[in-house]
């Protein structure tokens, strides 16, 4: 019998080693596996290579992570904003390296690893140093640069709903990046808020299939800072 449903995210997590690439999905605070990324500094992996939109916000989640001295490499588009001290810090004293990519491009990077494309051209950050020495090409008059996937060793992602199968439902925007790469990384570890028995998810409203799923945990709602879901008064 197929059952993906880890009895707790310790157990979930076991088994990421040391120089894993983590594909954390999120946008800001809004889909952020907060307990998997706590999980994951207790878990203890270092010289992890990280991917997400963002570099983190303020001491918890992502930031948390950086701050434990995990990360060696961090690949996102967006690094920094009002609260991200602790990625400025590391990245000031030279503690973690930054590869910094368009967020249009970071998401096809990551698509493109799941659907087995082996590059693609794409004209944003032509002419720039985000181009770097890549090789580019002019296509119909228009000049595009060299992209390759970003593939994962491990997945985190946060869902609303799943089975014991792993089909997940996303809520809203939460959904992001978690359905690329999901199906990017080798192992993939979604949590969910509500477990459904198997048959009583729609499938119409499924956009992750069990198949990119590897590890589903429960966990409860909690209200986060930009809002999300409210305590009862």
């Amino acid at each position: 019998m197929i059952n993906k449903i880890a009895r707790s995210v310790a157990d979930a997590l076991a088994g990421i080693s040391d120089g894993a690439t983590v594909l954390i999905g999120g946008f800001g605070t809004a889909g952020i596996p907060g307990e998997l990324i706590d999980g994951l500094v207790e878990q203890g992996a270092k010289d992890l290579t990280v991917v997400n939109n963002n570099a983190g916000n303020g001491e918890t989640g992502l930031a948390a992570l950086l701050k434990a001295g995990r990360v060696r490499k961090i690949i996102c588009s967006f690094p920094r904003q009002a609260d991200s001290q602790v990625f400025d810090g590391l990245y000031r004293s030279g503690k973690i390296e930054l590869e910094l990519v368009p967020q249009g491009n970071l998401a096809e990077r990551i698509r493109a690893a799941g659907a087995g494309i082996g590059a693609f051209f794409c004209p944003t950050g032509y002419g720039t140093q985000l181009a770097g020495n890549r090789e580019t090409r002019e296509i119909d008059g228009k000049q595009y640069v060299l992209e390759y996937p970003i593939h994962g060793d491990v997945a985190l992602i946060k869902a609303e709903r799943g089975d014991r199968w792993g089909n997940l439902v996303y809520r809203k925007a939460a959904r992001n990046f978690g359905p690329v790469m999901a199906m990017a990384a080798k192992k993939t570890i979604a949590t969910v808020h509500d477990v459904a028995e198997l048959g009583t998810l729609d499938p119409e409203t499924v956009v992750t299939p069990g198949i990119f799923v590897h590890q589903v945990v429960r966990i409860e709602r909690v209200a986060t800072q930009a809002g999300g879901f409210k305590k009862a008064a």
